[in-house]
């Protein structure tokens, strides 16, 4: 049986999760609108792996006699200066996800709750590979800068990623 202290932070997490699917799909948009369908599609597979976040989540929640309390999600920007702006800000966005799983690993020390440590490992994990594969975009753009040709490319190349199911 789950704490009600970690059932609420898990509760917020997952709602953070949520929220994060929805600054995606806004980021997917704005590049839509300027014909970037890499770019695109990068944001709407970082949207889609923000909700099997949140699934996994709930379905834990469940499993240990927790309940997840839908709340309301805030609505994210819509208006972005550029590609870079959208990468810093996910960047942003990623650090702080990551702060809140460290604050749910410290919670489940902290009480001893080995079950909920164990199943945040795969998160702490995940964490690391999302923040490290922002920053090697945001690198990217940053010596593309006006070239157009290598942002042709860079885009072509994120129109290649695909969802990745992970256990």
């Amino acid at each position: 049986m789950i704490s009600k202290k970690m059932e609420q932070m898990l509760n917020e997490q997952y709602n953070k999760e949520i929220f994060s699917a929805h600054l995606y799909l806004s980021m997917c948009s704005y590049f839509l609108d300027r014909d970037l369908d890499g770019f695109a599609n990068y944001f709407k597979v970082q949207s889609q792996e923000e909700l099997m976040h949140a699934e996994k989540q709930f379905v834990y929640l469940h499993d240990v006699d927790g309940k997840i309390t839908m709340q309301q999600i805030d609505a994210p920007p819509s208006e972005f200066h550029s590609t870079i702006d959208c990468f810093e800000r996910t960047l942003a966005h990623e650090k702080e996800v990551t702060k809140g799983i460290y604050g749910l690993v410290k919670q489940a020390l902290d009480e001893g709750d080995f079950a909920t440590h164990t199943f945040l490992q795969w998160f702490v994990t995940e964490q690391v590979e999302e923040e490290a594969s922002v920053k090697a975009l945001l690198m990217k753009l940053k010596m593309i800068g006006d070239n157009t040709s290598a942002l042709y490319l860079l885009n072509d190349e994120l129109l290649k990623r695909t969802l990745t199911v992970s256990e």
